[in-house]
C-alpha cells in the first residue's frame, strides 16, 4: 500500500516522534523510508559564517539526523536521506511531488516555532500541496 514513504525531518523532537510513526507504516509492507532535510538559505549563511567546509556541513547535519535514523534502522527499515535547498515547505512539496512518494510523514513543528507562527507550518503547506496522503505527527 505504502511502499515508498517520505519522511520529512529537522533533527527535532517532533521529527523523531514522526520517524516512529513512518515505522509504523512501512512495517505494514515492508516500504522504504526516505528522510528529507531542508536546508533554508538562513541556515547555509550560519554554516558559512562558521567557516564550515562543505564536509562538515554535511557531517553535522547527518549527526542532526542521526536519532531519526537511528530509530528507521533499529527497526530493520532501510532508509536513505536527501538535502533539499531552499525555503523547507515549497522544498519539501517539490521533491515529494518529484519522486512520486506514496505517503508523507512530517512532524508538527520543527526547531524554528517563532517562523512557524509568522509564517505558517510547514506540515500545513507539505499537507496542503503534496499529492499523497500526509501524517502530520503532533
Amino acid at each position: 500500500m505504502y511502499q515508498k514513504i517520505l519522511l520529512a525531518a529537522d533533527g527535532s523532537d517532533h521529527s523523531i516522534r514522526a520517524a516512529s510513526h513512518a515505522v509504523k507504516v512501512a512495517q505494514i509492507d515492508q516500504g522504504k523510508i526516505d528522510i528529507v532535510y531542508a536546508v533554508d538559505g538562513k541556515t547555509s549563511k550560519e554554516d558559512v559564517l562558521h567557516g564550515l567546509d562543505k564536509y562538515e556541513v554535511k557531517k553535522e547535519r547527518q549527526e542532526k539526523l542521526l536519532p531519526v535514523i537511528e530509530v528507521i534502522e533499529e527497526a530493520g527499515l532501510e532508509c536513505e536521506t536527501h538535502v533539499v535547498h531552499g525555503e523547507p515547505g515549497p522544498a519539501i512539496v517539490d521533491f515529494a511531488n518529484r519522486n512520486e512518494y506514496d505517503f508523507v510523514v512530517v512532524g508538527s513543528r520543527g526547531l524554528n516555532q517563532v517562523q512557524t507562527m509568522i509564517l505558517g507550518s510547514v506540515s500545513h503547506k507539505i499537507a496542503k500541496r503534496v499529492h499523497c496522503p500526509v501524517l502530520i505527527v503532533k
